[in-house]
């Protein structure tokens, strides 16, 4: 992950931000990256998507009291709009993503 403040200004960002909190050793994590990858291809531009490691970044997982990963947490201008732990499939996440993000 980028230094704190850069994902401060990324997620306070009028686009909708998508993160995955994440673990090299977590199974369930590595299921997440084909279906994020299928989110991205869906939406292009119209949500970033960023993984952060909780092992290299234990005080974002702190902040957003990450307590098992997968965690998702759908960010737009610094708001949290939603989140959810375990995997989540891309129809529903281009849904949430599009019903949620203003």
């Amino acid at each position: 992950m980028q230094n704190n403040s850069s994902f401060q200004e990324l997620i306070n960002s009028n686009t909708p931000v998508l993160v995955d909190f994440s673990a090299e050793w977590c199974g369930p994590c590595k299921m997440m990256a084909p279906i994020l990858k299928d989110v991205k291809a869906e939406m292009s531009e119209a949500v970033k998507i960023i993984k952060i490691d909780v092992d290299k970044s234990p005080q974002a997982a702190s902040v957003y009291q990450i307590q098992g990963v997968p965690t998702l947490i759908l960010f737009q201008n610094g708001q949290i709009l939603w989140r959810k732990s375990g995997v989540t499939g891309a129809k529903e996440l281009i849904k949430i993503i599009g019903e949620k993000a203003k």
